[in-house]
């Protein structure tokens, strides 16, 4: 199974070179999508001989996701898997998610952290993931845990067939609720998140309202 790797960055020329030397697989089937940077995150990421996808403007991480979903379709890749820039997922699991696609159980297989106090997430983010990951799980009909895990796999017919119309961080949630009533399977990897104080990018009332907006939208297929 060929899969190519798929990093959406924004502003993030300090951490992308440790995330991109650490990487378990060939810089050639690397995708990183520069989300409007005024930083040297592109100029770095082609220094490693990755492809690079830059948009002018800051356009948003599922813009960014469907600028490089776009690019993959149009090479003889399986599949994809993404993951962020910021370091937060430990990319030596890449190879687990590609063991685990290669069985042909899943369609799509999302990197699954362990949602409880004490494991490090901040409080409003944990209370946040809870019950976006409810949701997603009622509407897609399928048991999501984690449904705000960027770390995820997904099959070239998932990112051929579903069509997306969100740019921002609701999308990651769109991609579920609309593969889940197609009838895609749905599995999951166990993961651990690396927190190092990064400052997260969500804004919770704008992001709030646009998951909610998106939910209302997908409400009846």
């Amino acid at each position: 199974m060929k899969y190519a790797t798929l990093i959406p960055a924004y502003n993030e020329e300090e951490r992308l070179p440790g995330l991109l030397d650490s990487l378990p697989c060939s810089r050639e089937d690397v995708v990183v999508v520069d989300d409007g940077s005024n930083d040297l995150t592109a100029q770095i990421a082609a220094r490693f001989g990755c492809a690079v996808i830059r948009q002018t403007t800051n356009l948003g991480k599922g813009a960014a996701q469907r600028a490089g979903f776009d690019y993959i379709v149009s090479r003889d890749y399986d599949g994809v898997v993404t993951l962020d820039a910021d370091g937060q997922h430990d990319p030596s699991l890449i190879p687990v998610f590609a063991r685990k696609a290669e069985e042909g159980c899943f369609d799509i297989l999302i990197g699954t952290r362990t949602l409880k106090p004490g494991t490090g997430m901040p409080m409003l983010r944990l209370l946040t993931n809870l019950t976006t990951s409810l949701v997603v799980s009622i509407m897609s009909g399928q048991r999501i845990r984690d449904s705000q895990s960027g770390y995820r796999y997904l099959s070239l017919r998932v990112v051929t067939n579903i069509p997306l119309t969100t740019s921002r961080y609701q999308t990651e949630s769109e991609v579920l609720i609309k593969a889940g009533r197609i009838g895609y399977r749905i599995g999951e990897v166990p993961i651990s998140t690396i927190y190092s104080g990064q400052k997260s990018s969500i804004n919770k009332f704008v992001d709030t309202t646009r998951f909610i907006w998106m939910c209302v939208k997908n409400m009846w297929g």
